[in-house]
């Protein structure tokens, strides 16, 4: 990527540099210095965490912002959409039921609630902003909406005439577009930006279908055939069309091929020509079209993201900086403020070692350069280690440090030690799988729990107990608590044997259960099993975005499911005698197959089993036969349904999110090491207090070191002392979504990349990729 730009656009970004350097001039003689700073804290906190809201610059539009911002703001308004979603558990049909009063109310204060944080927003946000941004539109819409829909079925309800709530199908636009929601919000834009290119495929596809299904017609229609249920085989060509679409997801195969097929073998090559086009070349195409253009879009989605992230952190820098000799910096105590602001948890210690990597060269400020890497800086996770005496050495010490107990510490800090209790799990293993009933199989159990409690008691005694149990030692509290809990429940199920000659089957259950589950354990034990599920675990956060998004659909799918199928079919038991419970309720079920799988449990009659009914169709198993039960109901046109969620689920978003989880897990499994993490890790050797992982055993590392703000030992007169702690990088954690978005393509951007001012960022497209932007070097 070349750092060169044509002379005009260089003097239109400097002169715009030079109109902010004068507008920082303005507010530093119109404002004080602590306003300065909360502002130019405003700016870094929203590069840190990739928000991209406008706000107001005033005094108090700032600290409306920060309130805006604040966790409790947020968590607030996640709840009050969680419990308006949650509402269709308790209206008609309610799978709770609750009078409507009730309900409205309830929905009433979630509006209020929604209309008091958009207010907010319009508070913090130029007037000129709010009204052009279309999720504020949406928004504000939605709650007219909701609200007049609730007036008219309310007033509907009163005169006892029957009306729909139609409005509940759009409660999923405040989950996408408040600004909190920016991570599902993202993942829909590129999800609609993809959708052209997904199409011209998917018409494709479309058209092989139909052309398929004209030729099996006009093969089997003429000759009589009949499928196993009785019914005429391929007379009808919408029936064909459906039968062959749902050939293509495999869940009626073989047994759409069967008539056709015992009447002539030869006809198997119809099927398995259709199935190698279809299934295999076109569904492959479909993931690689999905793949090659999400990515895409995702990647100037991200640039987009890192180019904010770096204008913002300019527009602190310009508002903090003062003119030393022939450059503006930041001042060293302005800076050690500004982080304070920022980022209040961490220590002393961790911020003088951002100093030393921000202020290399020592010179009591920092530089433009460095200043805008800071957001990136306190995004990554510093690991401190903090040597501990042991309390029996400090008891004990002659006894502790004898021959004996170091030879146990030493056996104990072996890798046979955890190789022997790997060969111990494995034969539990065994033994888990016997006969319970086996006194043998039975009394070996208190053998392997007398060993587990071993195993504890000499890790305990051999490494520091604060550090063993320390809150990132996830496998040493895991272990423990099985342990314990394993122990306990043997204790009990064998006093109630004794005492009541009573199995407790509960008891049993549990025991069993703990005993499974210490078998995780060899998880952790080998190398490449620990490292995929750290990778797994990492990535947890991208897929939880893709969660919101398929709640959002699903729940649309559910609202309209409710409204078309409520009522017409219904669960009863099995030794019911109302009339048709074995038709599901309804008489034109009789003889089908939705009957005869007794699937009548599957139904839209609440917004649970809707739920549940949308999760069976995503697996696509049988989902033909769930369809044709519901058309059976109502009418054939009910596959429309079906098939739509098929093609929106199944075909575009599961596959847009396996892209997704594809370059997420490529980029978490081969993991390396960004440039600012090399730069603090660089200091930390510099400074004598670096270490690395493999030099200490896991049990002896310690939780981040945010846990140490007291100032015992880890800085002395503003220098950082290596008395007793040390630092490492935890390179492959994030704390944000975002992070781990910027680490997928920021090897394609420049790190001096600023790009083109803020306007002209939001209008960035895929062709503009590699615009020829000048770096912020170039404009200094």
């Amino acid at each position: 990527m070349s750092d060169a730009a044509p002379k005009s656009t260089r003097n239109d970004l400097t002169s715009v540099e030079n109109e902010t350097t004068k507008e920082g001039e303005r507010r530093r003689n119109a404002v004080s210095p602590d306003e300065d700073l909360l502002l130019a804290a405003a700016y870094v906190y929203d590069a840190q965490y990739n928000r991209n809201i406008p706000f107001e610059t005033s005094p108090q539009a700032v600290r409306l912002y920060y309130f805006y911002n604040h966790w409790a703001m947020q968590a607030a308004t996640y709840l009050f959409i969680v419990v308006d979603l949650s509402l269709a558990l308790f209206e008609d049909p309610a799978l709770y039921s609750l009078p409507f009063l009730a309900t409205s109310l309830v929905e009433v204060a979630c509006l209020l609630a929604f209309s008091g944080r958009l207010t907010h927003y319009g508070k913090v946000t130029p007037r000129d902003v709010f009204w052009k941004d279309t999720k504020n539109i949406c928004v504000m819409a939605t709650i007219v909406i909701n609200f007049l829909d609730l007036i008219i079925y309310g007033a509907l309800k009163m005169a006892d005439i029957h009306s729909i709530r139609w409005s509940r199908v759009l409660r999923p636009i405040y989950l996408i577009n408040f600004a909190e929601s920016r991570q599902i919000r993202r993942a829909f834009r590129s999800i609609r930006n993809t959708l052209p290119e997904i199409l011209y495929v998917f018409l494709l596809f479309l058209f092989s279908v139909l052309m398929f299904s004209l030729m099996a017609l006009k093969l089997f229609g003429s000759r009589k055939l009949k499928t196993a249920e009785g019914a005429p085989y391929f007379t009808n060509y919408l029936d064909v069309a459906f039968d062959l679409y749902v050939l293509v997801t495999t869940a009626n195969s073989p047994d759409v091929m069967m008539p056709a097929y015992d009447y002539n073998g030869w006809y198997s090559i119809f099927f398995i020509v259709y199935i190698i086009i279809n299934t295999y070349i076109f569904m492959s195409v479909f993931l690689a079209v999905v793949y090659n253009n999400y990515r895409k879009h995702l990647k100037n989605e991200i640039r987009k993201l890192v180019y904010m992230k770096r204008r913002k952190m300019v527009d602190a820098f310009n508002i903090l900086k003062v003119k030393e000799n022939t450059e503006f910096v930041v001042k060293e105590d302005r800076w050690k403020k500004l982080v304070k602001l920022v980022a209040p948890d961490i220590s002393n210690a961790h911020r003088e070692l951002l100093l030393r990597v921000s202020d290399d060269k020592q010179t009591g400020h920092v530089d433009k350069d460095a200043f805008v890497r800071l957001a990136d800086l306190l995004n990554i996770q510093v690991i401190a280690t903090k040597a501990r005496w042991h309390p029996l050495e400090i008891w004990m010490p002659t006894l502790y440090n004898s021959v004996v107990s170091c030879f146990i510490r030493k056996v104990v800090q072996h890798k046979g030690f955890v190789y022997a209790y790997d060969v111990v799990i494995l034969v539990n293993a065994i033994f888990i799988a016997l006969d319970e009933r086996n006194p043998l199989i039975s009394y070996a159990e208190w053998v392997f729990l007398t060993l587990y409690i071993s195993e504890i008691l000499l890790k305990l005694y051999t490494y520091e107990p604060r550090t063993f149990f320390a809150k990132n030692q996830f496998w040493n509290w895991f272990d423990t608590l099985i342990i314990i809990a394993a122990l306990i429940a043997t204790l009990v199920n064998a006093g109630l044997k004794s005492a009541s000659q009573y199995n407790s089957q509960q008891v049993l259950d549990i025991v069993f259960i703990l005993r499974v589950l210490r078998l995780i354990r060899i998880v952790d034990s080998i190398q490449r099993f620990r490292v995929i599920i750290n990778t797994l675990i990492n990535i947890v956060p991208t897929m939880l975005t893709f969660g919101g998004l398929i709640l959002a659909i699903y729940y649309v799918f559910a609202i309209i499911g409710i409204e078309i199928f409520k009522g017409k079919i219904q669960f009863f038991e099995e030794n019911s005698t109302a009339p048709y419970s074995q038709e599901c309720g309804n008489p034109a079920l009789k003889d089908s197959a939705f009957s005869k799988s007794k699937y009548c449990k599957n139904n839209f009659n609440h917004i649970a089993s809707s739920f549940i009914v949308l999760v069976e169709l995503t697996v696509v198993n049988q989902w033909h036969v769930l369809a044709s039960g519901f058309a059976q109901v109502t009418h054939e046109a009910a596959k429309l349904y079906f098939i739509a969620f098929h093609v929106v689920i199944v075909i575009m978003i599961i596959n847009i999110f396996v892209a997704f989880i594809l370059e997420a897990f490529f980029v978490e499994y081969s993991l390396e090491k960004s440039e600012v993490e090399t730069a603090i890790e660089k200091k930390i050797q510099e400074l004598g207090v670096g270490i690395q992982e493999e030099d200490l055993p896991n049990e002896q590392l310690l939780d981040n070191m945010e846990t140490y703000e007291n100032d015992q030992n880890p800085v002395e007169g503003g220098k950082i002392s290596s008395k007793g702690l040390m630092f490492r990088i935890a390179s492959k954690r994030y704390r944000t979504v975002d992070a781990l978005l910027q680490r997928m393509f920021e090897a394609e951007i420049s790190p001096g990349d600023e790009g083109p001012p803020m306007k002209e960022i939001l209008k960035l497209s895929p062709n503009d990729l590699y615009p020829q932007n000048p770096t912020f070097n170039d404009v200094a």
